[in-house]
């Protein structure tokens, strides 16, 4: 079993890669939900949706995010009721938002929800949320306090972020199968997702962490920095804010405590041989994922490290 840590648009190309070239079922994928938010009386779970849309192939490749060739007609008719629009739900999304809540009502988890959505859609991967907890995201900037997806997409993360904390993390529990997914793992990979707000969040959840430590397979992170810049989104501002250094040095201080492998670019090849002074192994190569086929080698390589060899 390969277990995929992930959050956000580069978790989610990571995955497409990965799903192409190994089985679902021997997929288990840790969801970040630090982002989860309520929508118009509805809970959104973003990353856990963009996870499903990709493992069922209806994500959005123009957008990122999504379902694709959607239309907004319910966002344009709320708008124009005077309901907040800044959240573009298209329809076809709408619907996994509106069983989610049904399910939710009537009692379920959000991991049963989940589970119960990921059988509708005909993916047999595990989709595991990191917690069914409430643990939020809060991004501290001059004007106040903000959830992330207000940081991110209402704001367009222009502010200027003085700290970020976890919500509920420290007394939050991971959801049923995360642990025993990571400790019975083949391999564990870190998604190149944004170390604070992707990845952090699932991190905050103490056991999580814990096990990550603790698991015989090997931890391998690819980096979302090349060059001492994001590769895309407020990585680059978040990192500074929390202390860590925008290069791949701070990823790999985000995660110094349990990991063995950090991916990196080629073009960070001589940082990632003085990484290498402190035990961590930098391996080098493209982790750009513009188009299908590095999505494809990316993956493939990572697998590879990871003693999980694939035939082209």
């Amino acid at each position: 079993m390969i277990v995929v840590l992930t959050g956000g648009t580069g978790g989610a190309k990571f995955v497409d890669g990965l799903r192409q070239i190994i089985p679902q079922q021997e997929l288990a994928l840790v969801v970040n939900t630090g982002d989860d938010l309520r929508w118009w009386g509805l809970s959104v779970s973003p990353d856990i949706d963009s996870i499903l849309y990709v493992l069922s192939g209806l994500l959005s490749k123009e957008r990122g995010w999504g379902v694709q060739s959607d239309t907004f007609f319910c966002l344009q008719t709320m708008a124009q009721y005077g309901e907040p629009a800044w959240f573009k739900i298209g329809d076809r999304d709408l619907a996994i938002h509106l069983l989610r809540s049904q399910l939710i009502a009537d009692g379920k988890t959000l991991s049963e929800a989940t589970d119960e959505i990921a059988h509708r859609l005909g993916v047999t991967a595990r989709v595991l949320p990191m917690s069914n907890d409430r643990v939020e995201t809060r991004i501290q900037t001059p004007s106040g306090e903000l959830g992330f997806e207000e940081y991110f997409v209402k704001r367009r993360y222009q502010d200027k972020v003085l700290a970020v904390r976890f919500a509920g993390a420290e007394e939050a529990h991971p959801a049923p199968g995360v642990v025993e997914a990571i400790l019975s793992a083949d391999a564990v990979i870190l998604a190149p997702s944004n170390p604070v707000t992707s990845i952090g969040p699932i991190l905050a959840v103490p056991q999580i962490r814990v096990a990550l430590r603790e698991t015989s397979a090997e931890v391998i992170a690819v980096s979302p920095i090349i060059g001492g810049v994001a590769v895309s989104g407020p990585a680059a501002n978040l990192m500074s804010a929390t202390g860590l250094p925008v290069s791949i040095a701070g990823v790999a201080r985000a995660y110094q405590d349990f990991l063995d492998v950090l991916v990196v670019d080629t073009s960070d090849s001589e940082k990632g041989k003085e990484l290498e002074h402190s035990g961590l192994r930098a391996h080098c190569t493209n982790i750009m994922m513009r188009t299908a086929q590095e999505k494809l080698n990316l993956a493939r390589e990572v697998l590879s490290l990871a003693g999980q060899g694939v035939e082209s």
